[in-house]
């Protein structure tokens, strides 16, 4: 019998899929959840470079994934220990960081290392031809989530523009140009002057059933104009061939290319945002760039009630981290690339996003070493340089074929969530560019699933084109209706959302809030995870 500390049904739908697949590793993964060997499944991994079959690979990978990134699988791990250990390695490196590049700082290095300083030189010239000039006036805006006095779901635009400002010392120029804006006229009107704060807060998100990942609360005033300066970054990355609206999917179109002719790797950075030390960005950036973005970061971080002085720059949290580490990896490979006689193509030759990197094949050792150089750690685990296998935001490709697994990644209890856990079965066994096959393999595991579902929602079937709202299933299953010539497909779709009224909110929040553009001006604001309800209906669908 499965073991009781988890769903029947999630263990039976893992057992099953396992057992479908039918391969010792999978058959392997199917004794550890029957038997409830929770730590064993949470570590088991499979290397690419072992197989030569993509269709190997994908059933091995399918089955050791499935549960690994489940946010309840009740491990023994410390999760959230391994967070804070890893937040103290990575301030460990970024000082070591900073101490073998604080000599190119100052012109002390020794004449052995002018070639170093060529290289620092030529990746300068990259990032400062894709800057250009720093904005004099930041326009700043919210992001959607939680702040240094912004807790708990009070997270909305007006309950930011509600509460007492927070910023840094060093920070204190935003309050000119934020005195102009409505939201500081209300907190004027209210007397909620700007509290000033050291630094941000450490706290932990789930990332898999063994760690938790680490990120940083930031003071509210600062997380504004950090978010207005990274989008100012991300427009000049645009202008300069980086596109980091779509670039996901580019990054994977392309891994999927480099799997079959191999011309180009695909690397992955180990911690990357942890380890951008502070250093590094004095050193690549123009100094008009550094010194912005230098007074809108935390120098401190407070860990379980300490204040640690920070020898990164920043960290996930901050409002400019994805931005500015992409243009700093992007401006390393460019002049790794250039070192190794190639000419720089952004979007052609090089992709960078975050830290997924795509450089040429025959470039790939110099690149390494650079990113070593510079403080980073590249992921071995998921760095391919040769062989049949690439993966990318995302991605995984084995010659060309599609073989990424799926992760369930919290217990489904409600229908929408099962009916997610279903697709997602499905999703990877429909894949494109795959073997008709793979369905047969996990179709009693997603059956397994949809029998969790009431048999008035089972039948819903449709298109993968509207999600969740649907079952993905063959067209003649489907549920249609069709009026005035537009035909409707039955789903289960969101009904009921949780709504926060006006009425909450003092007049001078209400209008910042609509001079800011949010809002319906009618009915209140919507928070985040605001769908309380859902229902059987039918929606459009050409």
């Amino acid at each position: 019998m499965p073991n009781a500390s988890l769903p029947a049904y999630v263990q039976d739908a893992a057992i099953t899929l396992c057992e479908g697949l039918a391969t010792p590793i999978s058959l392997s993964v199917a004794i550890l959840v029957r038997y409830g060997e929770w730590d064993q499944l949470a570590v088991k991994q499979v290397e690419p470079h072992h197989y030569v079959s993509s269709e190997h690979y994908w059933r091995d990978a399918a089955s050791v994934s499935f549960l690994r990134k489940l946010e309840d699988l009740p491990t023994s791990f410390d999760r959230k220990a391994a967070a804070y250990r890893s937040f103290f390695e990575c301030e460990a490196q970024c000082y070591s960081t900073n101490e073998r590049l604080s000599p190119f700082l100052y012109g002390s290095y020794d004449t052995a290392e002018e070639g170093v300083h060529k290289f620092i030189l030529c990746a300068r010239k990259y990032i400062r031809s894709w800057l250009g000039v720093c904005p004099e006036i930041l326009e700043g805006r919210f992001g959607p989530g939680a702040t240094y006095g912004d807790k708990g779901k009070l997270t909305t635009v007006p309950d930011k523009m509600s509460s007492r400002p927070t910023l840094t010392a060093a920070s204190l120029g935003v309050l000119f140009p934020w005195a102009s804006t409505a939201w500081a006229k209300a907190c004027a009107e209210d007397g909620r002057s700007p509290e000033f704060v050291r630094g941000n807060r450490f706290t932990t998100v789930p990332k898999d059933a063994s760690k938790f990942r680490g990120i940083a609360i930031e003071p509210s005033l600062n997380l504004f104009y950090q978010l207005g300066l990274g989008r100012k970054i991300r427009q000049r990355l645009l202008s300069a061939g980086i596109n980091l609206r779509d670039g996901q999917d580019i990054h994977r179109q392309v891994a999927c290319e480099a799997s079959i002719r191999g011309h180009m790797s695909t690397l992955d950075l180990s911690n990357a945002s942890d380890t951008v030390s502070r250093n590094l960005v004095k050193l690549l950036l123009p100094t008009k760039w550094h010194e912005a973005l230098d007074s809108l970061r935390s120098p401190t971080t407070e860990v379980d009630g300490k204040r640690v002085v920070l020898e990164k720059f920043s960290s996930m949290g901050n409002g400019f981290t994805f931005e500015l580490e992409t243009l700093l990896f992007a401006g390393i490979c460019a002049a790794a690339l250039e070192s190794g006689g190639h000419h720089v193509y952004l979007g052609e030759n090089l992709l960078v996003y975050g830290d997924d990197i795509i450089v040429p094949s025959d470039c790939s050792g110099i690149v390494i070493s650079a990113l070593q150089f510079f403080g980073m750690t590249p992921n071995k685990r998921k760095s391919f340089v040769e062989g049949p296998f690439r993966e990318s935001c995302g991605g995984d490709f084995f010659r060309g074929r599609d073989v990424r697994p799926y992760f369930l990644k919290e217990l489904p209890s409600e229908p929408q969530q099962i009916i997610a856990m279903a697709n997602g079965i499905r999703r990877m066994a429909d894949a494109v560019h795959v073997a008709h096959g793979r369905l047969d393999l996990v179709r009693r595991s997603w059956f397994r699933v949809l029998d969790a579902l009431p048999s008035s929602i089972r039948r819903l079937r449709g298109p993968k084109d509207l999600g969740d709202l649907t079952i993905h299933d063959d067209q003649e299953r489907w549920q249609t209706r069709w009026r005035h010539g537009i035909r409707y497909i039955r789903v289960y779709r969101p009904a009921r959302f949780r709504r926060v009224g006006w009425e909450h909110f003092k007049p001078n929040v209400q209008l910042a809030t609509a001079l800011y553009g949010t809002g319906d001006g009618k009915l209140g604001i919507t928070p985040r995870d605001a769908v309380v309800g859902y229902k059987v209906g039918w929606v459009a669908f050409s």
